[in-house]
């Protein structure tokens, strides 16, 4: 059987993928092993883990994809972004200069691989990890990020095992860079905060919206540019311009308080947002006639913004897939040249996220005594994690195989009692040590989602945010955002089995089938991947209590 693998390199979130006759057997990111969130670092482990998994040697795969346009291509494109104005040291030394191609080099000598090596283009690739990845057997494809082999949004119809590039937009004009640069100016980090952002957006006003409109505009059939006079990132210097800092004043500094300034800033960069993403969206419709969406890129993982794509477009079905930033261009490489490239068919698609790390309970047992923890034995995880829920404990969550993405989805969770609305501050101030404002998901039994939620579709992979209906936002106030919504995360027992249980005792206990989710993890780190990872969040916060495969830790 054919064995491919998939790797995104050449920018940050680097991670590796393993298809075998088209499936996917493993996906990983770089950062769950070296610890370095939106890590850059070739991913040599996650490579490894891949093979591990696959059970296979660099000399039996067939074909490696690569996330990154051919080399001609790439020229091409840098004597074009000349031309638009860019600057030459972004287009030498990022594009041209032959360091560009060293990794892909470096690969090559010390993995000693012969076989063929495929370069597959940035979007090429979101546009595979999306389509090729969905229940679909054609929808409307769009992606959209800051940017990617000079282009920064593109829109095509798949079908099959073929997908069809209807349109482009190239950078500077980037709806992923006005909204990552007004993420730094409110003294986040762009590129790792802009969640951040969409939390924060709520709690402002419309005032600046027409403002910031007149920074993105649309142009003609789903086009649209962004007015550079008010950036700079499109000349390296500071993400926004002189002119900027004139109207609205000096950026926030981090960690300092928000003011007013900053939350109808947050507002507006999240309205402009979604209304320019709509213009798009219901151009593609029309120009496509598709009745499904897919959806990739770094600004899909704007869940706010997704479930209005599917409200006001026209779509019947959205798929946006968990990996929908560049790490998921591993398997949307991988992808491209399995079915658009060599024209396989297609009969894989993403039913669940759970293709990282899995660690047995008796080396989970090993690094709980080294660790020198006291631990006991559950005879039922699930059940008593609910139980310690029902007691008001938070509670972190550490089973199978890890998930992919950056959202937890119910293997590296921390968990809590979504009824007790101070629980929304405990996690956030105590575990998380994290913002104030920023929200929690709703982890529900699916069978139960249309009984909480208006507008009800089913969302394993927690992209979308819906309005929590009026009687439940009581039943559920640690996980109502302050615009009475949730980014839901819908638990099926086929897809989760465990965590569904989990969800089932607690809602047998309490009435209530929905647990607060949010990441395992601190602040500034990647998810746990390793038990002593684990381990150490738990000791350093005040999580009380950790279950660990079928081991519970309690303070």
């Amino acid at each position: 059987m054919p064995a491919l693998l998939g790797i995104n390199c050449f920018s940050h979130d680097t991670a590796a993928c393993i298809l075998v006759d088209g499936e996917l057997i493993a996906l990983a990111e770089e950062e769950r092993f070296n610890r370095d969130r939106h890590t850059k670092a070739f991913p040599d482990s996650a490579i490894a883990f891949c093979l591990r998994k696959a059970g296979l040697t660099i000399g039996e795969i067939d074909v490696v994809a690569v996330a990154q346009r051919p080399g001609r291509d790439l020229l091409l494109g840098a004597v074009d972004a000349l031309r638009r104005g860019a600057p030459k040291r972004l287009a030498a030394q990022t594009y041209i200069d032959a360091r560009l191609y060293a990794k892909e080099i470096a690969f090559r000598k010390r993995y000693g691989f012969r076989g063929h090596l495929v370069r597959v283009g940035h979007h090429e690739a979101h546009a595979a990890n999306a389509f090729f990845s969905s229940p679909f057997d054609s929808a409307a494809v769009l992606t959209v990020d800051r940017g990617g082999d000079f282009l920064s949004t593109s829109m095509a119809v798949g079908e099959g095992s073929h997908i069809r590039f209807i349109d482009q937009v190239a950078n500077p004009h980037s709806i992923g860079e006005v909204y990552s640069a007004i993420t730094w100016y409110l003294g986040f980090l762009p590129n790792a905060d802009e969640g951040k952002v969409m939390g924060l957006a709520p709690y402002g006003e419309d005032g600046l919206v027409n403002a910031i409109s007149e920074m993105l505009y649309p142009t003609r059939a789903g086009r649209f540019k962004v007015n550079l006079s008010w950036f700079g990132y499109q000349r390296e210097g500071s993400p926004v311009s002189a002119k900027f800092y004139n109207v609205y004043g000096p950026k926030r500094v981090p960690e300092t308080g928000i003011t007013s300034r900053d939350k109808d800033l947050a507002y507006a960069v999240q309205a402009v947002t979604e209304n320019a993403c709509i213009y798009i969206a219901n151009s593609l419709r029309q120009l496509t006639g598709q009745a499904n969406l897919c959806l990739s890129g770094g600004v899909a993982l704007n869940s706010v913004m997704n479930a209005k794509l599917l409200e006001h477009c026209g779509f019947e079905n959205i798929f946006i897939p968990p990996t929908a930033s560049d790490a998921g261009n591993a398997l949307g490489a991988a992808l491209w040249a399995w079915h658009h490239l060599m024209g396989n068919d297609r009969g894989w698609e993403m039913r669940h996220a759970f293709y990282g790390e899995e660690y047995a309970d008796e080396d989970i047992a090993v690094v709980l005594k080294r660790s020198g923890v006291p631990f006991r034995e559950a005879v039922d995880p699930a059940a008593e994690a609910a139980e310690l829920l029902t007691r008001g404990k938070v509670v972190g969550w550490f089973q199978g195989r890890a998930e992919v993405g950056p959202r937890a989805l119910g293997a590296r969770s921390i968990l809590a009692d979504p009824r007790r609305s101070e629980m929304r501050d405990i996690v956030n101030a105590r575990v998380k040590r994290r913002e104030w404002f920023r929200p929690f998901a709703p982890s529900i039994l699916a069978e139960h989602g249309h009984e909480y939620f208006e507008r009800y579709y089913p969302t394993p992979f927690m992209t979308m945010v819906l309005p929590i209906k009026s009687d439940k936002k009581e039943v559920i106030p640690a996980v109502c955002h302050v615009d009475g919504t949730g980014r839901l995360q819908t638990v099926t027992k086929d897809d989760n089995p465990l965590f569904h249980q989990l969800i089932r005792e607690f809602a047998h206990k309490t009435g209530v089938p929905v647990v607060l989710n949010t990441s395992f993890n601190v602040r500034g780190e990647p998810i746990v991947h390793r038990p002593e990872e684990a381990i150490a969040d738990f000791l350093n916060s005040d999580m009380d209590a950790v279950v660990l495969g079928r081991y519970i830790v309690e303070k």
